[in-house]
C-alpha cells in the first residue's frame, strides 16, 4: 500500500472512533483504549504534516509503514470484536483485553521509535542532511525499529551517534548498554523543562536506574547548567528523614559546611515551602520507596529541581514526568552478557551459540541478571552451562513489574558458589540496605561464624566481587599487606541483598540459620514474638530498629548464636536482655546510624559474654569500663569508631590487662575526645596491632609504650595534635609496620627508631613538619626495611639511605584528597 493510501484510507481515524466507544463501554479494555487514543492523537497531526510535505519515502520506510498499516487494520478488527462482545462473556473479554494490551504496546513503540525517527525527520527536511548516515545504518536500523521503546525522543541523532562510536562499544557495555539514549531523554526532563519541578527515573531493580542517575550527575552539560550544584542522596527503605531534610536544606541554603546538624533551621512539615529564586540546584534522590517519604523531601522553589530514582512510579502530582528505564533489547542483552561471560562483545567461536542464546533469553533483558549470571559462568565447562540453563528454565518467566522473579533467576548465580563462599554471600543480608559495610566487620563475622582463616577472607571477597555479587570500595592508599581492613568497605545492590534475604528465610523462623530484619522498623518482627516459646537456632542475628527500651525486647533464647548485629538510629539504646541467653556469642557489632553518639544502657549484659572474641562499637558513648562490668577475658579484637571514649579510659578504674588479657588488636578511629592513651595499655602484653586513626586531639603516647613487645603493627594516621613519638618506641622489637601519615604536627622521627630491626614498612606521607631524618648511621640498622612511603621533601634523605640498603624502595606519595566521607 502506498504512503498516501495509508493515510487516505483513514484507518487511524476510524480506529480512534472505535476506541472512544470502547473507553465508554468496556471496563477491562478502558485503560488500553485510553492509552491508544493518546498515541493515535499524537499520530494524526504528524500524518497531516507528512501528507502535505510532498516528501517521497524510500522503499525501506514505505515497507515499515505498510507493516504498521496492517497492525492498525488488525487493531480496527479487534476493536470491533471488543464492542460486539457480550459483557457477560468474562473469559472472552479477558482474552480481548490481553490483545488490546499487546496492540497498545505495538502502537506506542512505533509512535515513539521509528515514527519520530523517520517521519519527523522528513517533515523537518532532515533527510538530505543525514542521507549519508542513513545509507550506512539502513540495514541495521531495520532490525532494531520494531523494538524501539516508549519515550525515545531524539532517536535519530542518538542512533547515528551510537553507530559512529561502535568501535568504542566495550566502554558503553561496562557503563550500561544504550546509556546515551536514556541519558538524552532524562536530560530533556532535567534541563529542558523549566515547567517541571520534580522528574523521575523509574524501572525494575537492577535495570540501571542508579547508573543512569550518576551519568546525569557527571554530564558536562548538566553540571554547567546547575553550576556544579548537584547533591546525590540515597533514601532507601528505612530513611532517616530528619537527617535527609537537614542535608537538602543545608545544600540549598549553602549551609552544608555546618554539617546539617541544626533542626531548628529546617522548615517543618513536608518541606514544600515557597522560596524566592536562587541559584539553580539539582538534588537526586536515589532508591525512594514511598510517596509519603518523597513528599517530605521536596521543595517548591523555582530554580530547584529534584530527580527521583525509584522502582515505583509515583503519582503525577508528586513527580511531574517520569522516564521509564527499559529492559535491554536482544542485541544489547547479548553484548552485555558476552562482556561479562567472555570479555568481548560477541559469542566466541569456541562457545555453544545456541546454549548462550538460551541463557541470555532466560535473563529477559535485565542488566544486573545478565552481568551476574554471565560472570558466574565465566571460564566454566559446557556441562556447567547446560546445568545452569536447565535450572533457569525451571523458574517462572520474568514479569516486567515483579521483583521476586528476579530473585529466582539471581539465585542460580549463588547456587554454584563453593559452600563457604555462598554462606559468606548470605551473611551480607545482615546489614542495612544502601550502607557501606566495613570490611573489618565482615571479616570478623566470617572468621568467628564460619571458622575461615583471616588470610582467606580477602580471597572470598575478590571472588564475590569478580562475580558481581558485591562491590569493594577502598581508600586509594590501601592494599598493602599491613593495610587496615577498616579502610575498605563493601557495597551491594539492593536486588542482591534481597536475594541474600530470600535465600536465608527458612519457613520455620526458629530454624533459620540467620535471623534477620530485612529493613529498619520501630519494633521487632511479630513472628519472632509468636515463637518465643521455643529456642531460636540462628547462628547470626541481625536487628535493625530505632530507639529500643527494655520493654521493647522479647524474651528470646539463642543457644547457638555466634554473631549479633545491632543496627539502630537513636540517642539512647537499651541492649537486648536476650544477650544473657547467648552463651556462644563470639562477635558483637553495634552500629548507630544516628547523627550523634548514642548512650548504651544495660551494659551489664557483657558480664555473661565470656566467649566474646570481637566487639565493634560505632557512634556510641562507650561506657566506663571496669573489672566488674566487662570481664571480657576471651576478647581478641576491640574496635571503637566515631565513639566518645575518654570516660571509658579512666585510669583510676581501668585495668586493661585485667579486662582484656588476650586482646591482640585495638582500633580507635574518629574518636575526637581521645587526648591521652591510658598508661595501662602498655601492659597488654598480647597486643599485636594498634590503630589510632583520625583522633585529632590525641597529643601524646605513654612513655612506657616500648613495653608492647608483641606489637607488630602501629598505625597513627591523622592524629593532628601528636607532636612527638616516645623514645621507648625503639623497644618495640617485633614492630613490622609503622604508619604516621597525616600527623601534620609530628616534628621528627626519634633516633631510637634505628633499633627496630624487624621494621619492614614506614608510611610517613603528608608529615610536612618532618624535614630531617635521624642519622643515616642509625637508619642503616633497619636491616628488614624494604619500603618507605614519604613526601617529596624528605625523599632525597631516604634515597641517600637507600645507597647502603639496596633492597629498600622509596616511594614518593602523590597528593591525595577525598570528600567521600561527606556522603557517609
Amino acid at each position: 500500500m502506498a504512503f498516501n493510501d495509508f493515510f487516505a484510507g483513514e484507518i487511524a481515524m476510524e480506529l480512534l472512533k472505535q476506541l472512544i466507544a470502547i473507553s465508554r463501554k468496556s471496563c477491562l479494555c478502558k485503560s488500553s483504549a485510553d492509552n491508544l487514543i493518546s498515541s493515535i492523537q499524537v499520530l494524526l497531526p504528524i500524518i497531516d504534516e507528512i501528507k502535505y510535505s510532498g516528501v517521497e519515502l524510500p522503499a525501506l520506510r514505505q515497507s515499515q509503514l505498510d507493516r504498521f498499516s496492517e497492525t492498525l487494520r488488525g487493531g480496527l478488527e479487534l476493536a470491533r470484536k471488543v464492542l460486539a462482545s457480550s459483557r457477560w462473556n468474562v473469559y472472552k473479554n479477558l482474552q480481548l483485553a490481553r490483545k488490546m494490551e499487546k496492540l497498545e504496546k505495538q502502537v506506542e513503540r512505533f509512535v515513539s521509535g521509528p515514527m519520530q525517527a523517520h517521519l519527523l525527520a522528513d517533515v523537518h527536511h532532515m533527510r538530505f542532511e543525514t542521507a549519508e548516515r542513513f545509507d550506512r545504518l539502513e540495514g541495521r536500523l531495520e532490525q532494531r525499529l520494531s523494538s524501539m521503546k516508549i519515550g525515545a525522543g531524539g532517536w535519530v541523532e542518538e542512533a547515528v551517534k551510537r553507530m559512529e562510536v561502535e568501535d568504542e562499544a566495550s566502554v558503553g557495555i561496562v557503563a550500561g548498554v544504550g546509556l546515551d539514549l536514556a541519558k538524552n531523554n532524562v536530560k530533556k526532563l532535567v534541563i529542558g523543562r523549566d515547567d517541571l519541578n520534580v522528574v523521575g527515573i523509574w524501572g525494575i531493580g537492577g535495570s540501571g536506574k542508579t547508573t543512569l542517575a550518576n551519568e546525569i550527575c557527571r554530564d558536562n552539560q548538566v553540571r554547567s547548567y546547575f553550576n556544579n550544584r548537584i547533591l546525590f542522596l540515597t533514601v532507601s527503605q528505612s530513611p532517616d528523614l530528619a537527617q535527609l531534610r537537614e542535608k537538602i536544606w543545608g545544600f540549598i541554603t549553602g549551609n552544608e559546611a555546618m554539617g546539617y546538624s541544626n533542626n531548628s533551621f529546617v522548615p517543618p512539615g513536608k518541606l514544600q515551602c515557597e522560596w524566592g529564586t536562587g541559584p539553580r540546584t539539582l538534588v537526586v534522590l536515589d532508591d525512594v520507596w514511598s510517596s509519603s517519604v518523597l513528599e517530605q523531601l521536596i521543595f517548591k522553589i523555582p530554580s530547584y529541581k529534584t530527580l527521583v530514582v525509584s522502582r515505583f512510579k509515583f503519582p503525577t502530582k508528586v513527580v511531574g514526568e517520569v522516564y521509564q528505564v527499559q529492559l535491554l533489547r536482544d542485541d544489547e542483552s547479548m553484548s552485555l552478557f558476552c562482556h561479562s561471560a567472555f570479555g568481548q562483545k560477541s559469542i566466541p567461536p569456541t562457545a555453544n551459540e545456541t546454549l548462550v542464546k538460551q541463557i541470555v533469553n532466560e535473563c529477559k533483558g535485565l542488566p544486573l541478571a545478565l552481568k551476574v549470571i554471565g560472570a558466574s559462568l565465566r571460564d566454566q565447562p559446557e556441562m556447567y552451562w547446560v546445568s545452569a540453563k536447565k535450572r533457569l528454565t525451571r523458574g517462572e518467566p520474568i514479569c516486567e513489574s515483579h521483583e521476586n522473579k528476579l530473585l529466582e533467576r539471581m539465585a542460580i548465580s549463588v547456587d554454584y558458589l563453593n559452600k563457604k563462599v555462598k554462606e559468606c554471600f548470605l551473611d551480607l543480608g545482615s546489614f542495612p540496605e544502601d550502607k557501606k559495610i566495613p570490611l573489618d566487620v565482615l571479616i570478623n563475622i566470617w572468621v568467628e561464624s564460619h571458622g575461615i582463616d583471616e588470610e582467606d577472607t580477602f580471597a572470598i571477597l575478590v571472588e564475590l566481587s569478580d562475580k558481581n555479587l558485591l562491590t569493594l570500595v577502598k581508600d586509594a592508599r590501601s592494599g598493602d599487606a599491613y593495610s587496615s581492613y577498616h579502610e575498605i568497605y563493601v557495597t551491594q545492590h539492593d536486588v542482591l541483598r534481597d536475594l541474600a534475604l530470600h535465600l536465608s528465610n527458612h519457613p520455620d523462623v526458629n530454624e533459620r540459620k540467620r535471623l534477620l530484619m530485612p529493613r529498619r522498623d520501630t519494633e521487632l518482627p511479630r513472628d519472632w514474638g509468636r515463637n518465643t516459646d521455643r529456642p531460636f537456632n540462628a547462628q547470626i542475628v541481625s536487628v535493625h530498629t530505632g530507639e529500643m527500651r527494655e520493654m521493647d525486647w522479647y524474651r528470646m533464647e539463642f543457644p547457638k548464636a555466634e554473631v549479633l548485629i545491632l543496627n539502630f538510629a537513636s540517642n539512647e539504646y537499651f541492649l537486648p536482655p536476650f544477650m544473657d541467653d547467648m552463651p556462644k556469642l563470639r562477635a558483637l557489632i553495634i552500629i548507630n546510624y544516628n547523627t550523634t553518639e548514642a548512650t548504651l544502657l544495660n551494659f551489664s549484659v557483657f558480664t555473661n559474654l565470656t566467649n566474646l572474641r570481637s566487639l565493634w562499637l560505632e557512634k556510641v558513648l562507650v561506657p566506663e569500663l571496669s573489672n566488674t562490668t566487662a570481664p571480657l577475658r576471651n576478647m581478641r579484637k576491640l574496635s571503637t569508631v566515631l565513639c566518645k571514649v575518654n570516660n571509658s579510659f579512666n585510669p583510676s578504674v581501668l585495668g586493661l590487662p585485667q579486662i582484656f588479657p588476650r586482646l591482640t588488636e585495638l582500633v580507635i578511629d574518629h574518636c575526637d575526645d581521645l587526648v591521652k592513651l591510658p598508661v595501662s595499655i602498655c601492659k597488654v602484653n598480647s597486643l599485636q596491632s594498634l590503630s589510632i586513626t583520625n583522633c585529632h586531639r590525641l597529643s601524646e603516647l605513654p612513655a612506657g609504650f616500648g613495653l608492647l613487645k608483641e606489637l607488630q603493627i602501629l598505625r597513627l594516621y591523622a592524629c593532628l595534635e601528636l607532636k612527638v613519638l616516645p623514645p621507648s618506641i625503639g623497644e618495640l622489637i617485633g614492630l613490622k609496620y609503622l604508619g604516621i601519615s597525616q600527623c601534620v604536627n609530628l616534628r621528627s622521627l626519634p633516633r631510637e627508631i634505628g633499633r627496630l630491626a624487624s621494621l619492614e614498612i614506614i608510611d610517613m606521607r603528608e608529615c610536612p613538619q618532618i624535614v630531617n631524618l635521624p642519622s643515616p648511621v642509625m637508619l642503616l640498622n633497619l636491616k628488614s626495611l624494604r619500603r618507605v612511603i614519604c613526601d617529596d621533601e624528605v625523599s632525597g634523605d631516604w634515597k641517600n639511605v637507600k645507597r647502603g640498603m639496596r633492597h629498600l624502595h622509596v616511594q614518593v606519595a602523590e597528593k591525595w584528597y577525598s570528600l567521600d566521607w561527606l556522603h557517609d
